[in-house]
C-alpha cells in the first residue's frame, strides 16, 4: 500500500519531532527486552499452527491447545514446545502432530526436554515444519500482489473502510459483497463480543456470534473467497480486515497470514486497557504477531481511538500521539514497514465545544504530518452520538470532510445509527452516500487548505506535540508499565502483575527454542 504525498502545513519543529521519536525508543526498548525474554501459551500454539496442526477435539478444544497444555504439564513452557514435541515425533510417539496431540490429550505420551544430538534433530525437524508454514504465508502474499496488479487498487484516497457484524459468517458474506458494490474498499468483519478473552481460537465456520462474528480460520477463508469474487466483478481489489488482539493474538495473526487477510487490528493497549489482559502477556504476544504481519504483508491498525472513548479527546490528545509514536517504534522493531503502520486516531471531540472542528483538524493534521508515510486509520465519532440520527449524519459528514481535508488514508465509515442499533443495510448505504458525496465534492481540497502559520490549528498541533514530549520524558523515567498502571492511557489503571492471561506467560530458559521466531528474525538480517 502506497500513501499519497501530502503537503506539510504545520511547520513542526524538526528538533522536537526527533526528540519525540528518541523518547519513544527510550520508553519502548525495555518492553522489547521484556518481550524477548518471555513466551506465552499463544506464541507456542502459533508455532504449532505454522507447522500445520489444525482441528479440535469433540468438545471443541483446538488440538494446539491440547498439545501445548500437555507439554506444559510435563516440562513447563520455558523451553518452548518445539523441542519436546519434535523429539517425541522423532522417537516414534506418533506419526504426525495431529496424532501426537490426540495421544497427549489422552495422557498416553510424556514429554521431556531433549539435549545434545536429540535436541539438534528436534530443532532441524521443527524448523522444516515451521518453514513450510512461513512459505505458505509468503505464497499468499505473492498472490495478493498478483491480484492487486490484475484488478487494481481503488482509484482514490482515503480508502473507505466499512464494518460488517451480523454474528453469522453466512450472513456477513452477502452484506460484505453488497458494501463493496456500494463503494467500500476495505471490509472489516468485527469479532464477536468477548472473543478477545477466549484463550483458544474456535474451529470452523460459525453462526452464533454476538455483535460480531468469531475470528476463525474457516471464517477467514470463506470471507476472503467471497471478496475475491466481488473484486473480480468490480475490477478492484477489495481488502479484508479482522482482529489480531486479545489472548490469542499470535495465533490469529498466523491464521490471517495463511488465509490472505490484508489488514488486522493489532494493538496490545486495547486488550490491556479495555479487556484487562495482563500487560506482559499482551506485549509478548504483540511482538510475535507483528513479526508475522510483517512477513505476510499485512497492514496493522492500532487502537489509539479507544482512549478517547473514556478520556476527554482534547485533554488526552497527547496520549494518542504518544501511543502512535510507541506503536511506530514497536512496529518497526518487529519488522513492519511504514506502509504497514495503520496508526489510529479519531474524531471524538464533543461537538458542543467551541471550535471543535478546528481542534479536530489540528489533531488530524498532526498525526498526518508526524507519520507522512503511514496509512493512518481515521475513526468516526462514536462517543457523542446520542441517537439523533440527523445530527449524527451531519457529524459523520464533518468527519468525512476532515478526513479528506487532512489527507487521511483509511477512513472508517461512520453510522448515523451509532448507539441506537446495529446498522441495517440501508444505514450503511446512506453512510456510504455521505462519504461518496464528500469525496466527490472535496476530494482534492487539501491542495487549497492552508492553516495560518501561527493560527489556532498550527498552535494547537504544536501544543499537543509538546505535551506528548513531556509525557514521553516521564514514561522514560518511570517505565511504560508503570505509566499503564497509573492510568496514563484512557484513564484505565492496569498493573503489570494483574489482569487475565498472566498464568500463560513463562520466562525463557537459556535453552529456549522457537523455530518461528528464529526464522522470522533470520529473514530480516
Amino acid at each position: 500500500m502506497s500513501t499519497t504525498a501530502f503537503r506539510r502545513h504545520l511547520d513542526l519543529d524538526p528538533v522536537t519531532v526527533r526528540k519525540a521519536r528518541t523518547l519513544a525508543r527510550r520508553a519502548g526498548r525495555p518492553i522489547v527486552k521484556l518481550a524477548r525474554a518471555h513466551t506465552t501459551v499463544s506464541v507456542e500454539r502459533a508455532v504449532l499452527r505454522l507447522s500445520g496442526l489444525r482441528g479440535a477435539d469433540p468438545d471443541g478444544t483446538p488440538w494446539v491447545n491440547r498439545l501445548v497444555d500437555a507439554v506444559r504439564a510435563d516440562v513447563g513452557l520455558e523451553h518452548g514446545v518445539a523441542g519436546p514435541v519434535w523429539a517425541a515425533l522423532a522417537r516414534g510417539e506418533a506419526e504426525d502432530l495431529a496424532a501426537l496431540a490426540q495421544k497427549a490429550a489422552a495422557g498416553s505420551v510424556r514429554f521431556h526436554v531433549p539435549e545434545g544430538a536429540e535436541a539438534r534433530r528436534a530443532e532441524r525437524s521443527s524448523r522444516r515444519a515451521v518453514g513450510a508454514g512461513l512459505r505458505a504465508i509468503d505464497a499468499r502474499r505473492r498472490e495478493r500482489d498478483r491480484l492487486v496488479r490484475r484488478w487494481g487498487d481503488p482509484p482514490h484516497r482515503p480508502w473507505i473502510y466499512l464494518i460488517v457484524a451480523t454474528g453469522d459468517i453466512h450472513e456477513d458474506i452477502p452484506q460484505a459483497q453488497a458494501a463493496a458494490r456500494e463503494g467500500a474498499d476495505v471490509i472489516a468483519v468485527i469479532r464477536s463480543t468477548g472473543q478477545s478473552l477466549l484463550d483458544f481460537v474456535p474451529e470452523g465456520a460459525t453462526r452464533e456470534g454476538y455483535a460480531g462474528t468469531y475470528a476463525t480460520q474457516e471464517n477467514f477463508r470463506l470471507m476472503r473467497a467471497a471478496l475475491d469474487d466481488v473484486s473480480r466483478e468490480l475490477r478492484r481489489y477489495v481488502r479484508l480486515t479482522n482482529y489480531a488482539s486479545g489472548l490469542c493474538m499470535p495465533e490469529i495473526a498466523t491464521l490471517a497470514g495463511l488465509e490472505r487477510l490484508d489488514m488486522m487490528l493489532n494493538d496490545s493497549m486495547y486488550g490491556i486497557l479495555f479487556r484487562d489482559i495482563n500487560p506482559v502477556r499482551t506485549f509478548v504476544d504483540q511482538r510475535f504477531s507483528r513479526q508475522v504481519h510483517a512477513r505476510a504483508g499485512i497492514v496493522i491498525n492500532t487502537g489509539e481511538d479507544n482512549y478517547l472513548t473514556t478520556a476527554d479527546a482534547v485533554d488526552a490528545a497527547h496520549t494518542v500521539t504518544v501511543s502512535q509514536l510507541l506503536n511506530e517504534f514497536f512496529g518497526k522493531e518487529a519488522g513492519l514497514a511504514d506502509w504497514q503502520l495503520g496508526l489510529g486516531h479519531a474524531f471524538e471531540i464533543d461537538p458542543d465545544r467551541p471550535e471543535s472542528f478546528r481542534l479536530e483538524l489540528a489533531h488530524a493534521l498532526l498525526a498526518r504530518e508526524l507519520f507522512p508515510k503511514a496509512p493512518l486509520k481515521w475513526m468516526p465519532p462514536t462517543r457523542h452520538m446520542d441517537g439523533d440520527i440527523f445530527r449524527g449524519y451531519l457529524l459523520d459528514g464533518f468527519f468525512n470532510l476532515a478526513g479528506v481535508l487532512t489527507g487521511q488514508q483509511i477512513l472508517l465509515v461512520g453510522m448515523m445509527t451509532e448507539a441506537v442499533v446495529t446498522p441495517w443495510l440501508s444505514d450503511r448505504d446512506l453512510a456510504l452516500r455521505n462519504v461518496r458525496y464528500v469525496m466527490n465534492a472535496a476530494g482534492n481540497l487539501h491542495e487549497d487548505f492552508r492553516p495560518a502559520p501561527n493560527g489556532f490549528i498550527a498552535q494547537r498541533a504544536r501544543q499537543v506535540l509538546g505535551e506528548a514530549v513531556d509525557l514521553l520524558e516521564r514514561i522514560g523515567d518511570d517505565g511504560l508499565l508503570d505509566a499503564i498502571a497509573d492510568g496514563t492511557f484512557g484513564l484505565m489503571r492496569r498493573p503489570a502483575d494483574g489482569g487475565k492471561g498472566l498464568s500463560g506467560v513463562a520466562r525463557k530458559s537459556p535453552a529456549y527454542l522457537n523455530p518461528a521466531t528464529d526464522l522470522l528474525e533470520e529473514a530480516r538480517s
